[in-house]
């Protein structure tokens, strides 16, 4: 509480979609809560109290401008969150809104992991029942895949128990049983951070396996390690080829977008139709990155694999870029929406266009398709590698599996995936999300209108902070001494760096093992990427081309890109799993994100769902291939607009996009429509029970915008235009904001 330097604002405002809304605004620990002061004229009264407020976790919030007095005799903040809402809040005494802006600064700048809402969070009712920790057990889901049991080829080996020969790895690394682990020692002195090839996934069917590590220390010299070379033969010849031909009708190849893995399958009679193409595997060695970024790492004393050295195989790139580019991809999707919050109007189209969100998103796809040809048709073994291991490695991993295995179509499988692929193998979730935010993220407009707004990229302002990355470059240049020692990963600031001038880095072969400091000034901006997001985004867009095959609902990843960033669960708060496990024991200190989604089953079914199109007992296990570049769309409820507003009337297709099919979840000139439910569900709140704020702050479901009755309030919009104009928005015209009040806004049923 010592932070907060008014804990109730009364009288102040709230605009969204360019409609504003009186009520009472208080800060909490950890929330801001408006309070509603009335329902909107003309509109159904709320359910229960829950209808009348706006919650909002200080995580979530991405940036803060605060702008002083105007010519209406308003000041104002402005706050882009992360789940890409927008709102303002005009307050009538420049001294609140200065208080307010700086105690959710110092609420949400730096400090300590330990003091996120998780850690103070006491679950609701639904979520009591349920123990989301033990959705994932490693051993069990190895099981499930076969290993120890429907195959001898594989074992768990005991080298990482301890999470002292890698500790960016799970405990738990299944490796080919004919490999020792003193080989395993070897191979890991040849891999960034000690990231040696492991299983991920092996095929119930054929045996044809997926699995991951980071790159080579190739370097200028070409070096190579035996020990990594017998480690990747014994695993691609852990299926025999000859059991497995490759017997499908021309007609029936992969173009056809959805193939059952029987007809891949060798038969004893083949039908005269059937044409056999003989027996011989391609395994195949994935580097995700761009070819040039690969290069550029081998001056640094990495790389990618010689061929010359790795025998039966063949090597692909697939060109998709590092996680400073994904972030540029997204600030320029913000600089596109940034404005919903003060207008009604549809997003910039061409900068949409230009961000080059879509066509990232399609490589993705694209590279998932390549990796599922092989494993399905090809019954071939892929080995899937970026940098260090745990980015775009982890988006073509769980994207892949999600397209070979129903099982990971399915609520309760979908959650072991990224258990598995995310959370267990070391994704960066708190270095990529930024939890503890930064003090360039808050800036102040001065009364001349001048000054940063702060709103610029998803990872940390606009293009002078992105010009400033570039200047790190000269790590590069410090570090193209080969192989790198574990003391260099100290100085390390960004490790998955590829291409000279997007970002600084230093080679990290090893994993700093201080813990993490008491308090620090916020988060390193180079670090932070929405690399979870597009795979969320990536696995839209397989839903949206099978609608029928996947037992959850878009509402599901919605709301889990939300959790991703609201802290209200322990799940992604971490790097690894060591810091998980050993270093802040999540699982007996806070709760599982799966709670939240496990206590309300029912709100995550897919209506279009049909089970048996992948019934095992009708010969099915069908393979779904992705449509990549050219066949993506925007998945316009995860950046709270419209449809139409971002895909037009008309999909990829020509049919009626998705989001009109399902109705579009507008507010209607006047209030509500009719097919609106309210958000009793989400909040769980019992009707007429009134809690007070602080008890209710322990009790519900925390949301980061909760919508509510009460946007179209007459007293909201008298001097909307000099409100507009005070806060320098250019091109909006004065007629503009005397028609705004009349207009609906996109409800967040999140």
């Amino acid at each position: 509480m010592e932070h907060i330097r008014v804990a109730k604002v009364e009288d102040i405002s709230v605009v969204t979609r360019g409609v504003a809304s009186p009520g009472t605004l208080h800060l909490t620990p950890h929330h801001l809560i408006f309070r509603y002061a009335s329902p909107a004229p003309g509109a159904e009264p709320p359910k229960n109290s829950a209808q009348m407020e706006m919650w909002i976790t200080y995580p979530i919030i991405q940036t803060v401008t605060r702008h002083p007095m105007s010519a209406a005799g308003l000041a104002a903040l402005r706050i882009r969150c992360r789940d890409f809402n927008f709102i303002t809040f005009h307050f009538n005494n420049d001294r609140e809104c200065r208080d307010v802006f700086e105690s959710i600064r110092a609420l949400t700048v730096g400090g300590s992991l330990e003091k996120l809402y998780a850690f103070y969070f006491t679950p609701p009712p639904p979520e009591r029942a349920v123990n989301g920790w033990k959705i994932y057990d490693a051993i069990r889901e190895y099981e499930r895949m076969g290993i120890g049991t429907r195959t001898k080829d594989w074992r768990i080996s005991k080298i990482n128990n301890t999470y002292t020969f890698c500790p960016t790895y799970p405990a738990h690394l299944v490796v080919p049983a004919n490999i020792s682990d003193n080989v395993l020692n070897y191979a890991g002195k040849y891999r960034s951070r000690a990231r040696i090839p492991v299983l991920t996934y092996l095929h119930p069917i054929n045996n044809c396996t997926i699995t991951r590590s980071s790159q080579p220390l190739t370097g200028l010299k070409g070096n190579r390690s035996p020990q990594d070379e017998k480690l990747v033969a014994a695993i691609f010849s852990s299926t025999q080829a000859s059991s497995f031909t490759r017997s499908y009708r021309d007609d029936d190849s992969p173009s056809r977008s959805t193939t059952s893995l029987d007809e891949c399958v060798s038969t004893d009679k083949p039908a005269k139709s059937q044409v056999i193409y003989g027996a011989q595997q391609r395994n195949l060695i994935v580097d995700a990155r761009p070819t040039v970024n690969a290069y550029a790492m081998q001056a640094m004393g990495l790389g990618s694999e010689n061929m010359d050295n790795y025998r039966n195989c063949t090597k692909q790139y697939l060109g998709i870029d590092n996680i400073h580019v994904m972030r540029e991809s997204l600030a320029k999707v913000i600089e596109a929406i940034k404005d919903s919050d003060l207008t009604p109007l549809p997003p910039n189209r061409e900068l949409l266009a230009k961000s080059g969100w879509l066509k990232h998103i399609g490589l993705l796809l694209d590279g998932t398709h390549t990796i599922v040809r092989q494993v399905a048709v090809e019954h071939s073994h892929v080995l899937i590698h970026c940098s260090d291991g745990w980015d775009r490695t982890s988006q073509l991993a769980a994207l892949a599996q999600l397209c070979l295995d129903p099982y990971y179509r399915t609520i309760e499988g979908f959650m072991v995936l990224v258990e598995k692929d995310w959370v267990s193998f070391g994704h960066r979730f708190r270095d990529r999300s930024g939890f503890l935010s930064n003090d360039k993220w808050f800036s102040q407009v001065g009364n001349d209108g001048g000054g940063s707004n702060g709103s610029g990229g998803g990872g940390g302002g606009g293009g002078g902070l992105e010009q400033a990355f570039s200047q790190a470059k000269m790590f590069f240049t410090s570090q193209a001494n080969g192989r790198a020692s574990p003391a260099s990963a100290d100085q390390g600031v960004d490790s998955d760096v590829d291409l000279l001038g997007q970002g600084s880095s230093s080679i990290l072969v090893g994993e700093n093992k201080s813990k993490y400091p008491k308090s620090t000034g916020g988060v390193n901006i180079k670090e932070i990427s929405p690399v979870f997001h597009q795979f969320l985004d990536a696995t839209y867009q397989i839903m949206y081309q099978y609608p029928t095959r996947f037992e959850f609902n878009e509402r599901f990843l919605r709301r889990l890109l939300y959790h991703l960033y609201s802290c209200q669960y322990g799940t992604f708060l971490f790097n690894n799993e060591k810091e998980r496990v050993v270093d802040f024991k999540v699982a007996s200190r806070t709760r599982s994100v799966w709670d939240y989604f496990l206590g309300r089953r029912h709100m995550w079914l897919n209506e279009k769902y049909d089970k048996m199109e992948d019934s095992r007992d009708k010969g099915g296990w069908s393979v779904l291939f992705p449509k990549g570049v050219g066949c993506t769309r925007w998945w316009s409820e995860s950046w709270c607009r419209t449809d139409e507003e971002m895909n037009g009337r008309y999909g990829p297709s020509g049919s009626i996009s998705w989001g009109e099919e399902q109705g579009a979840e507008l507010l209607s000139v006047g209030g509500f429509n009719k097919g609106i439910d309210d958000q009793a569900n989400d909040t769980e709140a019992d009707e007429g029970e009134e809690v007070g704020v602080e008890e209710e702050e322990q009790n519900r479901e925390e949301e980061s915008l909760e919508i509510v009755d009460g946007n179209a309030v007459d007293s909201g919009l008298a001097g909307v235009e000099g409100e507009l104009s005070g806060l320098a928005l250019e091109g909006i015209s004065s007629s503009m904001g005397k028609a705004i009040g009349g207009i609906g806004f996109v409800e967040d049923k999140r």
